[in-house]
């Protein structure tokens, strides 16, 4: 029992918890239905829907402010417009976007307007290649969304997960608050150090990533 009695009545029965693996043949309103709380969604795509139609979809599915986190690698040029469409939610009563050093550069005007939208603390620079979202709303629901797709539509084969309220939501949100505030012009080492890469290998097992990449013929 987690304390809270919203919460507890919700889940309080197996019942009330929806556990599903389904394949997605049509769009993200349709796969996932209402979400709420206890729930859990698998679901393989053909890239008909994106991250950012599943997060949409949430929202719909929420009540309150929401409060919503984005992890993501880089923001290609035809995926702008629907992350701005993102940010600038009525519903979003707050926003943090964990992304890839590299993108500093590419995405700077993407990352100053949502500095300006959700406050200078709001961006969190790492290395990255996850594509996690989180929202929570104003009844208490907790939503963890993660999956191989990337911001914008992709037709390919994908796979999503969604839960809600549980270990992992909460470990995500833990990494999320141990990651440092870097400024823009934060040296890579600074980025590795704060995504503690280093603490999973070897100082000379890194050293391949360093320096200029050369791409095999």
């Amino acid at each position: 029992m987690s304390g809270d009695p919203a919460r507890d009545g919700a889940r309080g029965t197996v019942a009330k918890r929806r556990a599903m693996a389904l394949e997605s043949l049509g769009n993200v309103a349709d796969a996932l239905g209402i979400v709420d709380f206890g729930s859990s969604i698998f679901a393989v795509t053909r890239g008909q829907w994106s991250m950012i139609d599943a997060i949409l979809h949430v929202l719909d599915c929420c009540e309150g402010d929401c409060a919503r986190s984005l992890w993501t690698w880089t923001v290609a040029d035809y995926e702008v417009e629907v992350l701005t469409r993102l940010r600038l939610d009525s519903r979003l009563s707050s926003g943090r976007l964990v992304i890839d050093h590299g993108a500093r550069q590419k995405n700077a005007g993407i990352v100053a307007e949502w500095k300006a939208s959700f406050g200078p603390a709001s961006v969190r620079y790492v290395v990255n290649h996850a594509k996690i979202a989180t929202i929570s709303d104003g009844k208490g629901r907790r939503f963890l969304l993660r999956g191989s797709m990337n911001l914008n539509f992709n037709p390919r084969f994908e796979q999503f997960d969604l839960t809600e309220g549980g270990e992992d939501y909460a470990l995500v949100k833990r990494i999320e608050e141990e990651l440092p505030i870097l400024g823009d012009d934060a040296s890579g080492a600074a980025v590795y150090a704060a995504s503690k890469v280093g603490s999973a290998f070897r100082a000379e097992e890194l050293a391949m990533f360093q320096g200029v990449k050369r791409w095999a013929k």
